[in-house]
């Protein structure tokens, strides 16, 4: 299974795929029925987990909870019951440390952010995420995986940006709007969504790794994805987070000239190789 490619693995085999082999423990599973309330009345077939794996086990001998969107669930997108899961999860992790008990953290990040037919009930679920992953970070690093197809974007991608270390493939894309929502507020002429070589040189995995947004670009492959993992988590807790850099890239963005059309050249530019020594 090592040899396996990581984009094409279900959530529930991603999580069981990081963990050590035979730890792997699911929380709140498909038999459990726990599932979005919303989704039925609005004639959309529900997923008995919501489209959110929680798994507990060991990753390299050591406590871990690994908790994984399917992105071919309602393009991974985030309601009630789904952002809870997640959520409560972070929460058990962090009280898990404070009790002595050293619990790592990972999130893979298949999203397209809020589920819209759970608008305010989804964003406040994440907006619990995010509380959630800045108290875990404080006792381990909080590693955060968008390997593809779906990418990571919306409130999610925040999710992202907070996580202590983040690994992508290069089929990975990560930014704050899809292309579609972009194409649709600022028009065509400025965002091509169909434009597949334009929107990975600014958001894929490489592009963001190369400026400095995320920390490691490994092949798509299980067994690279969790040597990775296993390397961030050996690191312990960075002296620095990039979300905690806000005067040094406003004064990047300030200084750029929105006449311009930007580019994967002029992006390279701009912000360069991120520094977290």
């Amino acid at each position: 299974m090592n040899d396996t490619r990581f984009i094409e693995l279900s959530a529930r085999d991603r999580a069981r795929g990081l963990l050590d082999a035979g730890t792997f423990r699911e929380l709140l599973g498909p038999f459990d029925y726990v599932m979005s309330p919303w989704l039925e009345p609005q004639g959309i077939i529900p997923q008995a987990d919501d489209g959110m794996v929680v798994a507990k086990g060991a990753l390299s001998g050591k406590p871990a909870v690994v908790i994984a969107i399917e992105g071919t669930f309602q393009g991974g997108s985030m309601g009630e019951v789904s952002g809870a899961k997640m959520a409560a999860a972070l929460e058990l992790a962090a009280e898990d440390n404070r009790n002595g008990i050293p619990t790592q953290a990972v999130l893979c990040l298949e999203t397209g952010g809020v589920r819209l037919q759970e608008a305010n009930l989804g964003l406040a679920a994440i907006a619990d995420i995010h509380a959630a992953i800045v108290d875990l970070r404080r006792h381990v690093p909080v590693i955060g995986i968008i390997p593809g197809t779906v990418g990571c974007f919306g409130g999610m991608s925040i999710a992202a940006a907070l996580c202590s270390y983040l690994i992508v493939t290069r089929e990975a894309r990560l930014g704050l709007n899809g292309p579609q929502v972009i194409e649709q507020e600022a028009g065509i002429g400025e965002y091509d969504s169909r434009d597949r070589p334009f929107i990975w040189s600014l958001t894929g995995g490489e592009a963001r790794f190369r400026n400095g947004f995320v920390d490691a670009l490994v092949d798509d492959s299980l067994s690279a994805v969790k040597t990775a993992t296993i390397a961030c988590i050996e690191k312990g807790r960075p002296g620095s987070l990039r979300c905690e850099q806000i005067d040094g890239y406003l004064s990047k963005l300030n200084a750029f000239d929105t006449r311009q059309q930007a580019d994967a050249r002029l992006t390279a530019e701009l912000f360069g190789k991120g520094d977290r020594s």
